[in-house]
């Protein structure tokens, strides 16, 4: 046996030996690497004569390619072995029943809206899209609710760096009263010139916004508003029209309705609403579900009709407070916060 057959079969047990990657990596670099044994003899292949040089480096460049052979044969067993460890690992029982993937649902405020828009759609009521960035004047000013009026305050709160056509800074609306306006005044253009012109009756639900936030209040929240206007609709009516909807949105008759006078700034005379349960942990105790009122005449003049002729109410309610009702949910952050243990429930 020569020197470099002794050479290869070091190198060999030494492969051989590695149990892990960075082992035989470290075996590789003693025979192959810069200062390697196979390089320091071809380094010394320098000093020999030219015959001896072809002959000798013939010698070493075979011997190198038996030890890289034995290398990539080390390398791909440890592979394989590292691979196997995974399967086995990982390894399934195709045996067992598979796994169900699970079903969505609708979220419950989303199911108190479609709810809420199936009953008014039944009672020949619109529904109304518009932007949740609007200008301050559909938010504020064309339901009677000027610069610096007290009534802004629990109201005038998100605004974005944008401003509109008067220099004024847009916001995020806190009401979905301003589709109620875009609404009226489409309508009025659409119909201009028809008399009389046809009734008004359209509801404007979605996300509205305001700096509140505890176990009722939340900063973005739904809303629901409501409006019938037409030659002769009068306070009798939304008594009708709103007591009826509650008592198909619960399911029940035995549930008392009371408007309560109030104050706001686009109605006149205006009522808040409450509703009381005649059985349930709630039974006998009054809730406000909603306010309400007449129409205000300064707001149908800001739709394009002459508050002379034209009168009508307005309603507007909170969504997310019907859900807490209708499913005995008492703090609703929890619509918000994701989890999908509560979120199920209602699949």
């Amino acid at each position: 046996m020569n020197d470099l057959d002794s050479l290869v079969l070091s190198a060999q047990d030494a492969f051989a030996t590695a149990a892990q990657a960075a082992e035989l990596e470290n075996a590789k670099a003693r025979f192959l690497g810069k200062g390697g044994r196979v390089t320091e003899l071809l380094k010394g292949l320098a000093a020999l004569s030219p015959e001896l040089k072809k002959q000798r480096g013939a010698e070493v460049n075979q011997a190198k390619q038996r030890i890289e052979a034995a290398l990539q044969a080390r390398r791909d067993e440890l592979a394989k072995a590292e691979l196997d460890v995974q399967l086995k690992a990982e390894a399934l029982d195709v045996t067992l029943p598979g796994r169900r993937r699970g079903t969505g649902g609708l979220h419950p405020v989303s199911r108190t809206m479609e709810r809420i828009e199936a009953i008014f759609a039944s009672m020949g009521f619109d529904v109304a899209e518009g932007p949740e960035i609007e200008t301050d004047w559909m938010s504020f000013t064309a339901l009677n609710n000027p610069e610096n009026h007290p009534a802004r305050s629990m109201q005038d709160t998100f605004y974005v760096d944008i401003k509109d056509a008067d220099g004024r800074w847009l916001n995020l609306r806190p009401h979905t009263s301003p589709m109620q306006v875009r609404y009226a005044q489409a309508h009025a253009r659409k119909h201009a010139g028809r008399d009389p012109m046809p009734e008004i009756r359209v509801i404007a639900p979605g996300r509205t916004y305001r700096v509140d936030s505890d176990a009722t209040h939340s900063p973005m929240f739904h809303q629901c508003e409501g409006l019938w206007v037409g030659e002769n609709i009068s306070f009798k009516d939304l008594k009708v029209v709103f007591s009826d909807f509650l008592r198909q949105f619960f399911e029940t008759d035995q549930l008392d309705v009371r408007f309560r006078p109030s104050f706001f700034p686009f109605t006149e005379p205006s009522a808040e609403v409450d509703i009381a349960f005649a059985s349930g942990p709630l039974k006998g105790r009054w809730l406000e579900v909603a306010g309400s009122g007449q129409v205000h005449p300064n707001v149908i003049r800001n739709y394009g009709l002459d508050p002379e002729r034209y009168i009508g109410f307005a309603f507007g309610m909170g969504p997310d407070r019907l859900a807490m009702l209708r499913y005995g949910v008492n703090d609703l952050r929890q619509f918000y916060e994701g989890d999908l243990r509560f979120l199920s429930q209602f699949k």
